[in-house]
């Protein structure tokens, strides 16, 4: 589904068929075959989990919020693992705006702050 918003920052939201792992401090801390990938604009694909697939007992609310002009506002969850904290590690957006409302109860991860994000 494209988004309606503006034609010069285009964005998409498909299905992503296959399985999606994300593993964290040796522990798998999402893993999904309903995730969406979002693409927006010339920026990688970023993948959208479910809330309900990744294990929330590793995440902590992180008080750090952002505002994206074409998604709304994002709020943030920190990692704790054994091996320690990984702040602000993963971002969601709860009530994003309407062209992108696929994506609310929905967490992505910031590939460098993982040991991985596995696709297929």
């Amino acid at each position: 589904m494209a988004s309606p918003a503006s034609e010069q920052h285009p964005i998409r939201i498909e299905p992503e068929p296959r399985r999606v792992r994300v593993m964290a401090g040796g522990h798998v801390i999402a893993e999904t075959k309903r995730a969406l990938s979002l693409r927006e604009a010339s920026y990688p694909p970023v993948l959208y989990i479910p809330r309900e697939d990744a294990r929330m007992d590793f995440l902590r609310p992180s008080v750090h919020r952002t505002h994206c002009p074409h998604k709304g506002g994002a709020s943030y969850f920190s990692l704790c693992l054994p091996t320690g904290l990984e702040p602000d590690a993963v971002w969601s957006y709860e009530n994003p705006f309407p062209a992108v409302a696929a994506i609310a109860g929905h967490l992505a991860f910031y590939p460098n702050r993982v040991d991985a994000i596995q696709v297929g």
